[in-house]
């Protein structure tokens, strides 16, 4: 792959770069937006409730999210798929939107039915609480109403417009969450009533956003000719949906086995973790968001070799923008927990476990989604398989031995045997491999970066003024490190032309 001057980039991968780039920046800011509405909705919740109630509150929606991750039953992909390769056929656009939102009705109607039967049977398995019950089956209903809201979000992306997406599943989706959850604890409701103001913000968002949808994207769903198009809607979404279910139990067995083996306020701590760890995946989605529609369209025009050359290029830079977060919390993860009361201290262990895993994730870039833009779908279904059977026999025992870190260790090593394993895959099929030598420069940047906040801390002892300098600081000795040891030309590109794209739009934006 050639690593000339950035002058000597191809003007298709030029053009692919930048637009996952910008994508990305958009992207970025609203992914941020959405973990700072979640860590404050979190943040409110668990100190409005206690630890006791937040545990089942927590559990309740961590499950939702669960099935949450299913209702749609692939048809997310399957826009990502087929909307972009149906860019001059709107009859078949319209077609594939009807499928997806008529498959995630039909599918949220029968998860809320599931959990309103179920909701007693899980109470007693797990945390054994009277609120737990009402809220599971209020979180059923909220499930199939945010898989709508998802789909909308999808269409925007699939026809490459960053902001729509980032609005409906970035902002909106969060912010509405927020919004009840204040409303509720204003009222003074607890678990019960937070789950049921959720809801019915959600109803109104899902309402509302399948017009704008429409007056906004130009793709107007039908079912009128529907036929035509289900066989290659469901070859593609079946074992994309099949691949959900089994990266439930491949990465989020944990969830389910902490509340069922361990404790209400565990299963609480546990939460916060994942909060935190969420974090550091937004480089990871930041850059996610517009590469399945761009790898979709150079696969589909057999134009291999610039697809091999984004993907590495798009993958050093989500290397080289995560590796800065997750240094941030391992020198700082006790102080960072601590926010949320002196009880979740104890989740320090977890995150670190926990943020290998999402090293390794992010380190391989997008391996999940260019093997179902290859139209590897079938192989990436029967490996999320293989290793979901695995990860719950090692999850359960992991948690029964070691308790909360054992539920992280199991996720971790699913998270990176999975990511490994997509690796060879698309070596395998298509022959892309992401890895070069310059992977080492924000490697090598982020441990010095880590040594100098240990030493601020060590220096001005564990508190938030730690946090504040030697964040700033450490990131000063990131970017230093970085220049020092050189930057690749494609990186270099990247940000020199959006950085003159968004002077231009200030400029043009605020006169002066």
């Amino acid at each position: 792959m050639s690593r000339g001057p950035d002058e000597d980039v191809p003007d298709d991968e030029r053009d692919a770069l930048l637009t996952i780039a910008h994508g990305a920046v958009v992207t970025s800011g609203g992914v941020s937006a959405q973990r700072a509405l979640v860590s404050a909705t979190e943040f409110v919740l668990a100190r409005g409730l206690g630890p006791v109630a937040y545990g089942v509150y927590a559990l309740a929606w961590r499950i939702a999210q669960l099935l949450i991750r299913l209702v749609t039953f692939g048809s997310v992909q399957t826009l990502q798929r087929y909307l972009p390769a149906y860019e001059d056929d709107p009859e078949r656009r319209a077609r594939v939107a009807g499928l997806a939102y008529a498959t995630t009705v039909g599918f949220g109607l029968a998860i809320a039915a599931g959990v309103w039967a179920l909701a007693p049977w899980l109470d007693e398995a797990t945390v054994e609480h009277p609120s737990f019950p009402p809220a599971m089956r209020l979180f059923g209903v909220l499930v199939g109403l945010l898989g709508l809201v998802m789909v909308s979000a999808a269409i925007f992306r699939a026809v490459g417009s960053a902001r729509g997406e980032v609005l409906f599943n970035k902002l909106l989706r969060p912010g509405v969450r927020l919004l009840g959850a204040l409303a509720a604890l204003a009222l003074g409701y607890s678990v019960v009533g937070v789950a049921g103001a959720v809801a019915v913000c959600g109803l109104l968002l899902a309402l509302a956003g399948i017009p704008f949808t429409v007056r906004a994207t130009g793709v107007r769903p039908t079912l009128r000719g529907a036929r035509t198009e289900v066989g290659r809607f469901y070859d593609h979404a079946a074992p994309v949906a099949m691949s959900s279910l089994g990266k439930v139990f491949q990465n989020r067995v944990d969830i389910l086995l902490v509340g069922t083996l361990l404790t209400a306020v565990a299963a609480g701590i546990y939460n916060v973790v994942l909060v935190l760890v969420s974090i550091a995946w937004i480089p990871l989605l930041s850059f996610n968001q517009l590469l399945p529609p761009v790898a979709s369209d150079l696969y589909s025009n057999d134009r291999m070799e610039t697809l091999d050359a984004v993907y590495s290029s798009v993958t050093r830079l989500i290397v080289t923008t995560v590796t800065p977060i997750l240094a941030v919390q391992l020198v700082f993860g006790r102080e960072l927990l601590a926010l949320f009361g002196p009880t979740y201290v104890r989740g320090y262990a977890p995150l670190a476990v926990y943020l290998g895993g999402v090293f390794v994730g992010s380190a391989v870039g997008a391996t999940g989604w260019l093997l179902m833009m290859t139209d590897h779908q079938y192989a990436r279904m029967a490996l999320d398989w293989l290793l979901a059977v695995l990860n719950v026999g090692l999850t359960y025992l992991f948690v029964v031995e070691f308790g909360l870190v054992g539920a992280a260790l199991g996720t971790s090593l699913a998270i990176a045997v999975q990511n490994a394993l997509q690796v060879v895959l698309l070596r395998r099929f298509e022959g892309l491999w992401p890895f070069d030598a310059t992977f080492i420069r924000p490697l090598a940047a982020g441990v010095v970066m880590a040594a100098t906040m240990a030493g601020v801390r060590a220096t001005v002892g564990p508190s938030p003024l730690a946090v504040g300098v030697g964040t700033v600081t450490g990131l000063l000795a990131y970017v230093g490190s970085l220049l020092a040891l050189g930057v690749d030309p494609r990186d270099r590109l990247v940000v020199r032309e959006l950085a003159g794209r968004y002077r231009t739009d200030i400029a043009e934006a605020v006169p002066f």
